[in-house]
């Protein structure tokens, strides 16, 4: 079957954005074709190395962010909160698996949401729902609510503002980032948490510390190398016209590259065999995820990888689970069986959060940071049955100090919620519960590096 930029339009198209001016979206997407890509083929390349040494299990990947940017937020303290948590959660992570650390945000572009209705109702007025600043707005008005295509070019210049600024950073240093006595862990004080686990949380902080003092120390290393890190981007490919506006051909390399970001995905509610998302993402180089819910096939997931991914290339293919903590040993497993006897590999990787959401009895949408947790640690043990790699973990969470999810040692309870609650969408981990769960991760990490060590020869 050929393939183009364009062949997407002749599928159906789930989650489709209910544009009403077809020449408005036109003028749209021209202006992004000819727009500077706001990355790059090479940047691209560098990450699939990186996920297929994942893939093998010398590599773990953290993917985290907002489960909605907003073109408000693009602001640099918004910005150096999303990149200070996941590179403090990275560091606790290579200590306790002893791997480098590939880091992903859901950043510079996770504009748009997929809805379970696409009409939402208050009262006795029903408006288009919130799909995103990529397509709408979020006041429940008439005008807010309307899909408007300038949004989409809006959307790649608030991409592009917080790419630059993530590039500085990146090229400038975080080294009072990489201490740990400039982080806030007053968590650990809290009374809830098990004396055993803030003991080694303590001592995992004071010995990240002494490890980097050590190096620093030795001058063999300079600060310049110490303190640059590589930062990649991600979102949900939902709008198929922003992601084929900046989908083209690279000056001597070969194929289509999506360059709106590293790492595209495509969500549980899109990736039918036969929908146009899969029949875009099959023709792009990009490294893609596919996120997968506890009712899909097995079947379906080889289907998907042989659709995809037709010469099972290395670094290619990530698989996403999102399976809810009660059903992960359930759903998981057959899941795994399926693709290892077809042959076909995969990075995979555990989303614990779009499973496990509930709501209050007032109507406030949240996730308990026990359950998020709980498919986590469910994860790692039907893969470890199933001899197969759990390599990466992909969170909702912000640097920030928001009200959001339940539970954790920071302590929030159902009726604190209204206290900070500041996402445009989902429930997220806040900062104290993302760093928890970096520890809760990295104990789990050294506990099965411990064990998989080859006995010691006597004598």
């Amino acid at each position: 079957m050929s393939w183009s930029p364009e062949s997407w339009k002749t599928k159906k198209i789930a989650q489709d954005v209910a544009y009403d001016d077809p020449l408005e979206v036109a003028a749209a997407v021209d202006a992004l074709r000819v727009l500077p890509p706001l990355v790059t083929s090479w940047e691209i390349d560098r990450l699939r190395g990186f996920l297929g040494d994942a893939q093998a299990g010398t590599r773990f990947l953290l993917q985290g962010g907002d489960c909605a940017e907003t073109m408000s937020d693009c602001r640099a303290e918004v910005i150096v909160d999303q990149l200070k948590i996941l590179l403090q959660m990275s560091l606790v992570l290579i200590h306790g698996g002893r791997k480098p650390i590939v880091r992903i945000g859901r950043f510079a572009g996770q504009y748009a949401k997929p809805r379970s209705s696409p009409i939402e109702t208050r009262g006795d007025l029903s408006l288009p729902s919130y799909f995103g600043d990529l397509v709408n707005r979020p006041a429940f008005t008439a005008q807010a609510r309307r899909a408007d295509p300038r949004l989409m070019v809006d959307a790649y210049h608030h991409s592009a503002l917080t790419l630059n600024f993530i590039r500085s950073l990146s090229a400038g240093g975080f080294a009072d980032l990489h201490h740990p006595e400039a982080w806030d862990l007053a968590f650990l004080r809290h009374a809830a948490l098990d004396p055993d686990l803030r003991a080694s949380y303590e001592r995992t902080c004071r010995q990240l510390g002494e490890a980097l003092g050590f190096m620093e120390a030795l001058g063999e290393v300079t600060v310049d190398q110490l303190t640059r890190v590589d930062f990649f981007t991600s979102h949900e490919g939902l709008n198929l016209h922003y992601e084929s506006a900046q989908t083209r051909h690279v000056p001597r390399r070969e194929g289509h590259w999506d360059l709106t970001a590293h790492l595209p995905w495509i969500g549980e509610r899109t990736r039918a065999l036969d929908g146009a998302h899969v029949e875009f993402f099959r023709g792009i180089r990009n490294p893609i995820g596919v996120k997968l819910g506890p009712k899909v096939e097995p079947a379906e997931v080889v289907a998907l990888l042989e659709r995809l991914n037709p010469d099972d290339e290395r670094g290619r293919m990530v698989l996403i689970t999102r399976m809810g903590a009660s059903q992960v040993e359930k759903a998981l497993p057959p899941m795994i069986e399926a693709v290892q006897r077809s042959g076909r590999t995969a990075l995979w990787v555990s989303d614990p959060m779009h499973g496990n959401g509930i709501t209050t009895a007032g109507g406030i949408k949240t996730r308990s940071f026990d359950d998020v947790l709980g498919e986590v640690e469910r994860t790692f043990d039907v893969h470890a049955a199933c001899g197969t790699i759990l390599g990466g973990v992909h969170f909702e969470l912000t640097g920030a100090d928001v009200t959001e999810c339940i539970g954790g040692a920071s302590g929030v309870r159902e009726e604190d919620l209204g206290l900070n609650y500041a996402s445009a969408c989902d429930p997220r981990l806040n900062y104290a519960q993302a760093m928890e769960m970096a520890f809760r991760i990295s104990r789990r990490m050294a506990k099965t590096r411990r064990n998989s060590r080859p006995p010691r020869a006597v004598g």
